[in-house]
């Protein structure tokens, strides 16, 4: 009976931390380039009291075996990267990536990260730069006197001065043999790790990289409805594991009564 407790344990916990996911989804519904993640679970070991195909008589073989688990794991989270709709903001710095890819941005310490994020802002030297501050690899700097800037489809930077337009810079895209692989650093970056691969540049729109879409940004791909389904489908395995505990207990207390 004690058994029932440990493995009824391991889905509550199973099932907290399916709500932490969830909980951590919602609230970032309106984070510009914010991926979903899900759980993947996985079963615990099991206690072997018979094997299948066992002799149980004389020229008798059992049909299936007796096997009891001990509850749940969590394997690891997956991250969706699937696109999320776009949105018209009129901002001629903001840009969407419309298929695969990621932007590049260098830290103060020189490593480098991916993001979505296409809220691109300038600094006090006119670069380009995340919200955070992180400038966009590679470089890109607006001329002082630009009257307007405008983002191609394939990355290419024009600004409009009073002597003429011109042409400050391209927008890389870069793309991962595994994007699930990626490590979350929050401030919507992500880190190269040995799962996802090296990361690989190229120009959007060519090569099965995303082409760029200015004056949008991508909103998050949460979906509210199936992550609100998703909730009440962990709170509802959360009391059913709660209640075999109880189960459990009181079937406890009837064996005690009974001894004595």
């Amino acid at each position: 009976m004690l058994r029932a407790f440990s493995t009824a344990a391991t889905g509550m916990d199973a099932q907290q931390t399916q709500v932490d996911i969830i909980a951590n989804n919602l609230a970032n519904i309106n984070t510009a380039g914010f991926k979903r993640s899900t759980a993947n679970f996985q079963d615990l070991l099991y206690m072997k009291i018979r094997e299948a195909g066992r002799e149980i008589a004389s020229g008798i073989t059992a049909p299936s075996g007796l096997e009891v688990g001990s509850g749940v794991q969590l394997a690891g989270t997956n991250r969706i990267f699937t696109v999320g709709e776009f949105q018209n903001t009129g901002n001629e710095l903001d840009i969407a990536i419309q298929g695969d890819g990621f932007l590049q941005v260098t830290l103060p310490n020189g490593d480098e990260r991916y993001t979505r994020d296409g809220a691109l802002q300038m600094d006090a030297d006119g670069r380009l730069v995340t919200a955070s501050g992180y400038i966009i690899s590679p470089g890109i700097t607006i001329p002082q006197e630009a009257i307007s800037v405008d983002i191609a489809r394939d990355g290419t930077v024009n600004v409009e001065t009073p002597s003429g337009n011109q042409v400050v810079g391209t927008l890389e895209l870069y793309r991962f043999q595994n994007p699930a692989g990626l490590s979350a650093e929050g401030q919507n970056l992500y880190r190269e790790t040995e799962a996802s691969g090296d990361a690989r540049s190229g120009t959007p729109g060519e090569e099965g990289y995303g082409s760029i879409l200015s004056k949008y940004l991508e909103k998050s791909n949460v979906q509210m409805v199936s992550e609100l389904v998703n909730l009440i489908q962990a709170q509802r395995g959360y009391e059913i594991n709660s209640r075999c505990i109880r189960v459990g207990d009181n079937m406890l207390q009837q064996l005690n009564t009974l001894v004595r």
